[in-house]
């Protein structure tokens, strides 16, 4: 049998290399390769050779900590903390105290951002005195994880101590979510206009959603120039309404991180999957979000209690595969080393191709 992998696969793959990144129709031709193929390990080699040398082999911890349990009116149907799931029926409340001791907690086990959730009808108010108080107690990044936000908005969540805010186009949007993408795609923009970071993720995936829609969506974090983006597999909870379509796989969902990584190009500081899979570490992934509080993927009030992975069992992961996590965060005070390599990398590529 030959070990050769066929003469398009190996162009795209140098094309990814080269840190050029990838087009849609060039995404959506490795992301149908057969799972079984000497092309999707080749991709998935590929995509873990790129972040390794760009990444310099270190391993991001980011905490995610949502800081309420309410039952959501907005409804996304792949959320577990939702009127509509059932699942919470009450207020759970968290305490300064529980907020403070998760944070705490984490700068002392390296934690390289806190990312700080909170549900749709959460009150911003409350979660710029979260940043404010949570400023005082600890160095650690803040990103914050909240619904649509206006300009003005923006500038009160760096005012708050916050560096940086997660916000994606979710697959569906519109059809499994109330919300509109056009207006998601502008919170993007006010993100980044107002100086704050723009972090990122092509979520929630399942196996209803098809090629073109997810490769859209890794190009729209490309094309916006997303700290890190990757990939986040849909979690069905108890009652879910996507449990007749099953779930993707680790394995799967290693192969869409590794396309990701490539369509990529020298954008990201960091790429990023969930839930933490060791198989996505060797195909181009190096960030983790261990998590407490609240997530809208568990059926339990604190998510460190139920699914979610804790710093230390992330660590050991990193250790297992060649990753370093006590290295410092490419994300933020040291991004703009690797950001001005990246960007030597993929000028000199381009003008290769003239």
């Amino acid at each position: 049998m030959s070990w050769q992998i066929s003469p398009k696969v190996k162009d795209l793959l140098k094309k990814g290399e080269d840190l050029i990144g990838l087009d849609p129709e060039e995404a959506e031709f490795l992301l149908h390769l057969d799972i079984e193929s000497r092309e999707t390990y080749a991709l998935m080699e590929s995509a873990n050779r790129i972040s390794r040398e760009q990444f310099g082999h270190k391993g991001e911890n980011h905490l995610h900590i949502g800081i309420n349990v309410e039952p959501c009116p907005f409804n996304c149907k792949f959320c577990s903390l939702t009127e509509a799931a059932g699942i919470f029926t009450r207020t759970i409340p968290f305490s300064n105290d529980d907020i403070i001791n998760w944070a705490t907690n984490a700068e002392a086990k390296n934690a390289d951002a806190l990312n700080i959730m909170t549900t749709g009808t959460y009150s911003f108010d409350r979660l710029l005195e979260v940043g404010k108080m949570l400023g005082e107690k600890v160095s650690t990044p803040l990103v914050a994880n909240t619904r649509d936000i206006n300009y003005k908005e923006g500038e009160q969540l760096l005012d708050a101590g916050f560096v940086g805010a997660y916000h994606a186009v979710r697959l569906g949007e519109g059809r499994d979510t109330p919300f509109k993408r056009e207006k998601r795609i502008k919170t993007i923009e006010v993100i980044k206009d107002v100086g704050l970071s723009w972090m990122n993720c092509v979520e929630p995936v399942g196996p209803e959603h098809s090629i073109r829609e997810i490769a859209e969506l890794m190009i729209l974090a490309r094309d916006h120039g997303a700290i890190y983006s990757g990939v986040m597999r849909r979690i069905n909870f108890p009652g879910s309404p996507f449990e007749p379509f099953g779930m993707i796989t680790e394995r799967e969902m290693a192969r869409m991180v590794a396309v990701s990584r490539l369509v990529m190009g020298a954008v990201p500081r960091a790429h990023c999957l969930h839930e933490p899979s060791s198989l996505s570490l060797i195909a181009g992934g190096n960030l983790f979000f261990p998590e407490v509080g609240a997530s809208p993927r568990d059926s339990e009030a604190d998510t460190g209690k139920g699914r979610g992975k804790s710093i230390e069992e992330c660590r050991q992961i990193f250790r297992e595969t060649g990753w370093n996590p006590d290295l410092p965060s490419n994300c933020f005070e040291a991004a703009s080393a690797i950001g001005i390599t990246a960007e030597k990398n993929s000028t000199r590529a381009a003008l290769s191709q003239h």
